[in-house]
């Protein structure tokens, strides 16, 4: 029987520490893996759809590898693992709970007379030499099970281990070109390939592992890795050009030349084809890598997974990956506040892997035959080791020490098991449905069960809540099958550290079958943590999204501008634009009052009421000339009680409202050689802008500067000279502008010729 809960907060007028809370509460969903990643994660694992389930179960099978940084190459064989490492050769076997040493050869102490110790002598102990320069970077086995191992190094051989004892049984004849051998595998009929450098070789063997032959020598420095093809080509991935070679063991090359051998399937724009595997679906999956990503890296955002998702294919035992049936499903109530990977986040979060480009990034590329490719997958990490496993990829990266599940159908990924020691996952083996891992810096065998872990602990980031909240339900959508729980815990505090000591205890953690109150106190900050348990190893619970509530106490908004301009267009004379700005930590929306009044009264005058906009025209003939303030109040009662509603308000710098124009206080009109006119001029708010003069109404203003050339003050003189005027009755007009536009126009009346007599 399935369960759906459904959800939706509601939080009244609640007083709590003396504090009155909004209406509104504010819903936060955890449902991507951008979101997820952010947490801690122990035994869980997140997926690229947004999805926590329980990991795998790991356990530490070996760390006691003498001298070894890096684990290389792990082989299975019956019931035994055996593993190869770096930088001193160690060949170890894991079998029964045991680690044993194989490789180097154990050399005999010599007694005090010179002579060797018999093998038997009590005394013979193992003389091992500390950095030897020797690796062991690939390993396979033959068509006998014997295990096949390539050495590197001073010596470049390849040994087989047959009955307890390692026999060389090849060893390149050019010692100078040959010195490192990085894949080895067999064919259907039990041939032998080598993928050697520094001169990039591959080589075939016999079954029995002899008469050896070239069967290409490229131009390129290394051949990292091989595969074989149910066509039975040869599939190799190079070094420094990044190639992944389709080579034809059965044609010979010659002396003079070796391309025709081989073509070129893909050229990819990566430096390094670290590893080579064909997946269940017979395709071709290639590792690509670059040598500058091996330093420490940034931490990136993985690729965003497109919108929507292909429809899986149905797998080969005819059987379409199901759900868990039976238990408890959970679902979040739909809201209005959005997750955070709308389209903006996503398109910022591909610009991102944009920058980094296909040279500074790593990727997992699909080959069909006929070499067109797709890629699967990619990460800003180094890929270091591929392997396939019931339709999937298992990719080993650095240097977080991360191995990658991939299911290239689905177009879905995630991070199976991450190791908090180890510098890389450098090797992967499947075997009887486990996965064995090798890592480096330090050395470790690890075992990745085909089961699931019984417990698994999700602790997210912190939550903000921007400030001191109360903290409501929290709720998930998850399918949970029988056998199987899912528990939550939180805390909460208003430090941003997550380490402060100040932070509240853990509360008890509570069985998720409906929506649980948050247990913590009030605190700007809550952390939530998941505990996924199952009593069945092949069953887990699946969450795929968090929703926590909190409601923030009321705050006053806050008016944070105005500013009062009077218009320009000579239609709007008198009229000012007022604009503000206000902004609400609680996100309330806002509503708006105006008022004003004459600077030396107190009493304000109402505007307007009730104003959504943030910008309003006020039309200033309506009142007299003179200077005044404007007062703007944000109201938040829109998503308010009338309890809880808060107000708050700003006055704005002084604004002269001037509506009149200047004023001839006293003119003369004076005639010696040429008529002058002397003007006296006054404005009582605004500086004089502007004269203008004409005579006997000629369309053409003529303009005139005051005595003192400049317009700066309220009161101005002005002495118009106008020169030869014929005799007889003449009109001088004059028109003057204060310096906000307002102007008046005035006629004197000229006789000339009765001037001076």
């Amino acid at each position: 029987m399935k369960i759906k809960s459904v959800l939706f907060v509601f939080v009244f007028f609640i007083f709590l520490t003396g504090q009155l809370f909004a209406v509104n509460s504010k819903i936060v969903r955890h449902d991507s893996k951008a979101d997820l990643s952010k947490g801690e994660t122990e035994n869980v694992i997140i997926g690229s759809r947004g999805t926590i389930e329980i990991a795998r179960a790991a356990e530490i099978l070996s760390e006691d590898f003498e001298n070894a940084w890096s684990i290389n190459s792990i082989v299975s064989s019956g019931s035994d693992i055996y593993i190869g490492t770096s930088p001193n050769g160690g060949l170890y076997r894991y079998s029964l709970g045991e680690l044993t040493k194989i490789y180097p050869v154990v050399l005999k102490a010599e007694t005090e007379a010179g002579e060797p110790n018999e093998p038997n002598d009590s005394n013979a102990v193992e003389m091992e030499q500390h950095l030897t320069n020797e690796h062991i970077f690939a390993m396979s086995t033959d068509i006998s099970g014997r295990l096949l191992v390539g050495i590197s190094g001073a010596q470049c051989a390849l040994y087989r281990l047959k009955a307890g004892e390692m026999e060389m049984v090849f060893e390149p004849n050019d010692a100078n070109q040959t010195k490192y051998i990085f894949a080895v595998t067999t064919d259907a009929k039990g041939n032998i390939y080598l993928a050697t450098g520094p001169k990039g070789k591959v080589y075939k063997l016999d079954p029995a592992a002899k008469n050896s032959e070239l069967i290409y020598d490229s131009t390129d420095k290394n051949i990292l890795s091989l595969a074989i093809g149910e066509d039975g080509f040869v599939y190799a991935g190079s070094d420094e050009r990044g190639l992944v070679y389709k080579i034809n063991p059965d044609k010979k090359p010659t002396l003079e030349r070796s391309e025709g051998t081989a073509t070129v399937l893909y050229d990819s724009d990566q430096s390094e084809i670290t590893a080579l595997a064909f997946g269940c679906n017979g395709q071709l999956y290639a590792a690509a890598t670059s040598a500058n990503l091996s330093q420490p890296q940034a931490q990136m955002p993985s690729g965003v997974p497109p919108l929507g998702r292909p429809e899986p294919q149905q797998k080969q035992n005819g059987q379409a990956s199901s759900k868990n049936d039976g238990g408890l499903k959970l679902e979040i109530a739909n809201t209005s506040e959005e997750k955070n990977n709308d389209d903006e986040q996503l398109d910022n979060d591909a610009a991102a892997i944009k920058k980094i480009g296909p040279a500074r990034a790593s990727y997992i590329y699909q080959i069909t035959p006929d070499g067109y490719v797709t890629d699967v997958f990619g990460e800003s990490a180094v890929l270091f080791c591929l392997a396939e496993q019931d339709g999937k990829l298992l990719v080993g990266t650095g240097n977080n020490a991360e191995l990658f599940a991939i299911e290239p159908d689905d177009q879905q990924e995630a991070v199976v098991y991450r190791d908090k020691k180890a510098s890389q996952i450098t090797a992967v083996s499947v075997a009887n449905g486990d996965v064995y891992i090798g890592t480096a810096n330090p050395a470790k065998l690890i075992k990745l069960s085909s089961n699931f872990a019984s417990e698994g602990t999700y602790l997210s980031t912190l939550v903000d809540a921007g400030q001191p909240a109360r903290w409501g339900k929290l709720q998930i959508e998850a399918d949970i099958p029988d056998g199987c729980k899912v528990m939550a815990a939180s805390r909460s505090g208003n430090v941003k550290d997550i380490n402060d000591a100040t932070f509240s205890n853990w509360s008890v953690a509570k069985e998720l079958t409906e929506p649980v109150e948050l247990d913590c106190p009030v605190g700007r900050f809550c952390q939530y943590k998941l505990i996924l348990k199952s009593n069945d190893s092949d069953k887990t619970p699946t969450v795929t999204a968090v929703a926590i509530a909190n409601v923030v106490p009321n705050l006053a908004p806050e008016v944070v501008s105005v500013n009062t301009a009077r218009t320009k267009q000579k239609n709007q004379r008198g009229v000012f634009k007022i604009s503000y700005k206000a902004k609400d930590d609680n996100g309330d929306k806002l509503i708006y009052k105006i008022d004003f009044r004459k600077v030396g009264r107190k009493n304000w005058l109402e505007i307007e009421d009730e104003i959504e906009k943030n910008n309003f025209q006020w039309d200033s003939k309506t009142v007299e000339d003179g200077k005044y303030e404007i007062r703007i109040t944000a109201n938040d009662k829109m998503d308010n009680s009338t309890q809880t509603a808060l107000t708050a308000s700003r006055i704005s710098e002084q604004v002269v409202v001037d509506n009149t124009a200047p004023v001839i206080e006293e003119f003369s009109i004076d005639k010696v050689e040429d008529v002058m006119l002397k003007l006296n001029v006054s404005d009582e708010l605004s500086a004089i802008g502007q004269l203008q003069y004409t005579v006997d109404s000629n369309s053409k203003w003529m303009s005139d500067l005051p005595d003192d050339l400049v317009y700066d003050t309220k009161n101005e003189n002005f002495t118009i000279v106008i020169k030869d005027l014929e005799a007889g009755e003449h009109i001088i007009s004059v028109k003057i502008a204060d310096d906000v536009g307002n102007t008046m126009y005035k006629s004197f009346d000229v006789d000339v010729a009765k001037i001076g007599q």
